[in-house]
């Protein structure tokens, strides 16, 4: 039986474990979060959300993306988090029934501003108008479907 190529294991998206993981971590951090019971003032004056945990595949290290409501104070919040992640994972480890508690980094969620510079971007007239009247050809399209003007 042939061994696998390490790019086709680097190419492979994260296991049902990892994603199990880390959606159980998020809702741990929500949780945590939504409770406001930490002593950084901080942490107590905002409104957190937490977007998504990506886990490493040996479960050992775990990225939060996070965003504050409304976007504000971006880099104070993220700032409390880091400081507070030690509290945080010792939080998760009590609850999380894992062998051990995952080093725990929050990040900023950038994919609400690469939607927004996106959005901005069709909604540009000249890129609207090159949509407007662009030939494409998609096979699940039939002509038929297709209005002429």
């Amino acid at each position: 039986m042939p061994r696998r190529r390490s790019s086709e294991k680097e190419n492979r998206g994260p296991g049902q474990r990892q994603l199990r993981v880390g959606e159980e971590l998020r809702h741990l951090l929500a949780e945590l979060l939504e409770r406001g019971n930490m002593r950084d003032p901080d942490l107590r004056d905002v409104t957190i959300t937490v977007t998504s945990v990506d886990v490493s595949p040996d479960l050992r290290n775990a990225t939060a993306f996070v965003m504050p409501l409304g976007g504000q104070d971006k880099e104070r919040a993220i700032a409390a988090l880091r400081r507070a992640a030690p509290w945080f994972r010792a939080r998760v480890s009590e609850k999380a029934g894992l062998r051990s508690a995952p080093e725990i980094r929050f990040e900023i969620d950038r994919t609400f501003d690469e939607a927004d510079r996106i959005g901005a971007l069709l909604r540009r007239p000249d890129v609207a108008r090159d949509l407007e009247h662009a030939d494409i050809k998609d096979p699940a399209i039939k002509d038929s479907e297709i209005k002429d003007d």
